[in-house]
């Protein structure tokens, strides 16, 4: 096996790096934690973290990648198979090699159109052949078939729920033995006995009841642990059903519909992420500089983005995508795989986005450092003589992060939607990369034919709603966290 490591996987696990060096920095600090405290007492927030995370983890399944070794040597060297796969590929084998022939229905044992069947007698007749996977277990499909269903669904969820159940009861066990005292005997009282000498054993078998009763207690945990019920039950149900059937259907050519919505959501993970990171340059730096220094600096940048902003963004990205393409197809000796080269695109896809859409957030900007530079400890700072660097990276900088924070957060999901727009017209992403934006484009001729072929954009839209649902009523618990004048409403 050779690893793999592609730009957007070092994009993605740089802002990881990101991430969590930002949360020990937070974490040490208490009026930092503040906001995160208010954002932990929202519900929705909490439920939508919860999704949010779920599609995260996919993600970064998703973007550790290898390429496998052949079983033939090569001069004695191993020879490596010119197919970029992933830690997700290798979790869900199942359902990235279990192809049929064509269209098949959500939990159908027959293919979705009449073909010509030979018969056991020799004739040919028009019918639905069988599957050569989804309900091949099954020796009558038409009579077994809703039993079967219904059973593994059944059977997966209360899988998924007894697991989450445990951990949740082992979580509190502990918990509750971390705040036993050491010794051996503790002193609890007794109805009508007065205090008594009770083994801690026992003691703390009496004690999870009541630390699990004070948690549930909690308003936004009650809401996120029957969201992890329901999550769990869920995802319990499908894979039971995934290892014997196509819970989503297959595609035109045979694929799974369950695995095609799952490698799409790294795609619209990178989308969102990486086209903030290059965003974020441009409108911090010029939107501080431009609030700050006014005079000539601020018609200059006040120029460039008003310009910017007046230029149709579905044409601009459009041809600087057309422009991209062009080189890479003059330069394909550039990359040593298909995967590469469509990771090389979406990279730049993300590019065009960032330099394009940072408008918004630099106006907000220069608006919030124009007020700040009339408050009293700026021109204090000034009066002393403190440098303008100083100042912008002390003052200024620190102040105007909870708009930074708002806004990403908030274009995060528009982003996820400018990607499907684009891969709908054409100018998003590779044809080869699998994303929500190529399943809607690939799904909307089906929708005309008869008998018509739903579910795949049904499964696209669906993945894509949750997500960008999720987004936006995290946004919502962060914007009412950070927001000054909400939170001290």
């Amino acid at each position: 096996m050779k690893i793999v490591i592609l730009w957007t996987d070092a994009m993605i696990f740089l802002l990881l790096a990101v991430a969590i060096a930002s949360a020990w920095y937070i974490r040490k600090r208490p009026h930092l934690m503040l906001p995160w405290q208010r954002v932990a007492k929202s519900a929705a927030g909490m439920v939508s973290l919860l999704l949010l995370s779920l599609f995260l983890l996919v993600g970064l399944l998703d973007s550790l990648h290898y390429r496998a070794a052949l079983p033939e040597k090569s001069n004695g060297q191993t020879v490596y198979s010119p197919e970029v796969l992933s830690a997700f590929d290798a979790l869900a084998g199942g359902l990235r090699s279990r192809t049929e022939k064509t269209y098949s229905a959500p939990l159908a044992a027959y293919l979705y159109a009449k073909e010509s069947i030979e018969t056991p007698d020799g004739k040919t007749s028009r019918g639905y052949p069988r599957l050569k996977y989804g309900g091949a277990h099954l020796a009558d499909p038409e009579r077994e078939l809703a039993g079967d269903v219904v059973k593994r669904t059944g059977l997966g969820a209360l899988v998924g729920v007894v697991v989450v159940v445990g951990i949740l009861l082992l979580a509190v066990t502990i918990r509750s033995f971390r705040r036993r005292p050491e010794s051996s005997e503790i002193y609890i009282p007794h109805s009508g006995q007065g205090r008594g000498v009770v083994p801690l054993r026992e003691a703390g078998s009496m004690g999870w009841i009541p630390a699990f009763t004070k948690m549930t207690a909690n308003k936004p945990f009650r809401a996120l642990l029957i969201a992890t019920l329901i999550i769990a039950a869920l995802i319990g149900a499908t894979a039971n059903l995934a290892s014997a059937y196509h819970v989503l259907g297959t595609d035109k050519v045979g694929q799974d519909v369950l695995y095609l919505s799952l490698k799409s959501i790294r795609t619209g993970l990178v989308i969102g992420t990486v086209t903030t990171l290059v965003m974020l340059p441009f409108a911090l730096l010029l939107g501080v500089a431009a609030g700050y220094f006014r005079g000539w600096v601020d018609d200059v940048i006040q120029y460039i983005y008003t310009v910017l902003s007046s230029i149709p963004s579905v044409l601009l990205i459009a041809a600087a995508v057309l422009m991209m393409q062009v080189v890479i197809e003059m330069h394909a000796d550039w990359f040593e795989t298909a995967a590469a080269r469509a990771d090389v695109r979406l990279l730049c896809l993300c590019l065009i986005l960032g330099v394009t859409s940072w408008t918004g957030l630099c106006r907000l900007l220069r608006g919030e450092t124009l007020k700040l530079r009339e408050m009293e400890y700026i021109q204090a700072a000034q009066a002393f003589g403190v440098s303008s660097f100083r100042i912008l990276t002390r003052h200024i900088a620190p102040n105007v992060m909870h708009i930074v924070l708002i806004s990403v957060v908030m274009d995060f999901s528009a982003l996820v939607l400018a990607e499907a727009v684009l891969s709908y017209v054409g100018v998003g992403v590779d044809p080869t990369t699998i994303s929500f934006g190529t399943m809607i484009n690939a799904a909307r001729l089906l929708m005309g034919r008869d008998p018509m072929v739903w579910w795949a954009l049904a499964s696209a839209f669906g993945f894509m709603l949750v997500l960008v649902l999720a987004a936006n009523l995290f946004a919502d618990a962060v914007r009412d966290a950070f927001d000054p004048r909400l939170s001290r409403a």
